[in-house]
């Protein structure tokens, strides 16, 4: 037996309540004029309703029960039918018109981390971008993500491509949402950032969930996201629904790299304001970026310790272990910050640096 293929009838047109009027009062040998006087409604009403120019309202629906012996409900549900008929009509042919809107977004690598469902052509492909973004049309999208954040439009990053840079921090914000925070409380932020220099020994594979969690206390969300094509972030600050987000891409393979950028984007959650967005490129340079740098490089490394260690210019390696073992903190970072000041050159004691593979759990 061949199995039989069931297609869904979707029809391009919508049938007014005013053809099923006309068709019930023809068999009764009414005319639009005689049922206009048994309803007490005008003719040019009854007219309209007949053509599709006037809906059946709750009032009318009950004169035509009286009158027709069909039930209210009957002409009320062939009443919002029609409408929402007419409502998804228009949707789908606006959906349609979207459709090069939509390929401009990394709708692969999307749909690749399940975040995209249904069909991937046409309007379904469109609607399920809307779905992802939580907008219900284009100019939507764009008063969201384009017009009202001048932060980004700074970015070189958001510049190159803002439909994936912007699918970028859309997936922070959804993993944030799932960290069900505590309200947030700066001092206790800070806190909590004073006591990571101990994570800071921490073996990579426990040191997201660690990270999260000690964050999380204080209602900050920290979120770490893959790269998408076209986006070359280093990492993001925003505020959503009072809540500050630290989002991070998986980028750094080297621990000082990670936790320079992950302080960096922490000092603009502890000295900035709500109102205010970063979204990193490597581009830098304004006053509460070079702000958040050394807010960085204080609590990775206290000045005053980096101050007489660098004066003794002992930059050998058991020198260097004994400056991370007096700070609590790996040798890899005080490495880190050697070369980044040029006082040893890149291509030194690099095996004291734990490397990340921060795309893992």
């Amino acid at each position: 037996m061949i199995a039989k293929k069931r297609i869904a009838f979707k029809p391009d047109y919508a049938v007014a309540p005013g053809a099923t009027l006309l068709e019930t009062i023809q068999s009764l040998g009414l005319s639009q004029a005689e049922l206009a006087k048994r309803t007490g409604r005008p003719l040019k009403t009854i007219n309209e309703i007949i053509k599709g120019k006037a809906a059946i309202t709750a009032e009318t629906a009950l004169q035509l029960e009286h009158v027709l012996a069909l039930p209210a409900s009957f002409w009320n549900n062939l009443e919002r039918n029609y409408r929402q008929t007419l409502a998804s009509l228009k949707e789908q042919k606006a959906l349609e018109a979207a459709k090069k809107w939509v390929k401009r977004f990394p709708v692969k690598e999307l749909t690749q981390r399940g975040v995209l469902s249904g069909s991937r052509e046409g309007g379904d492909l469109v609607r399920a971008m809307f779905q992802f973004f939580g907008v219900s049309s284009i100019s939507a999208w764009s008063q969201v993500w384009t017009a009202p954040t001048a932060s980004y439009r700074r970015s070189s990053a958001f510049r190159t491509c803002p439909e994936s840079t912007a699918a970028w921090l859309r997936l922070g914000e959804v993993e944030a949402r799932k960290l069900d925070l505590p309200a947030f409380e700066r001092t206790v932020f800070k806190k909590q950032l004073g006591r990571m220099r101990g994570l800071m020994k921490v073996r990579p594979a426990g040191l997201k969930r660690s990270l999260v969690a000690a964050c999380r206390k204080a209602g900050v969300a920290v979120v770490f996201v893959e790269e998408l094509p076209h986006t070359s972030i280093h990492g993001a600050v925003r505020w959503v629904a009072g809540h500050p987000i630290i989002q991070l891409s998986c980028r750094y393979k080297v621990e000082d790299i990670f936790w320079f950028t992950f302080f960096h984007e922490a000092g603009h959650v502890a000295l900035h304001g709500k109102r205010d967005v970063f979204l990193e490129d490597g581009a830098g340079g304004n006053d509460k970026e070079r702000e958040a740098n050394a807010f960085a490089t204080n609590h990775l490394i206290p000045e005053p310790q980096w101050r007489r260690f660098s004066a003794a210019s002992n930059f050998s390696e058991p020198g260097i272990q004994a400056l991370a073992d007096s700070l609590g903190i790996s040798a890899g970072i005080v490495v880190g910050r050697l070369q980044h000041e040029g006082r040893i050159p890149f291509s030194r004691l690099n095996y004291l640096k734990k490397r990340f593979d921060l795309t893992q759990p």
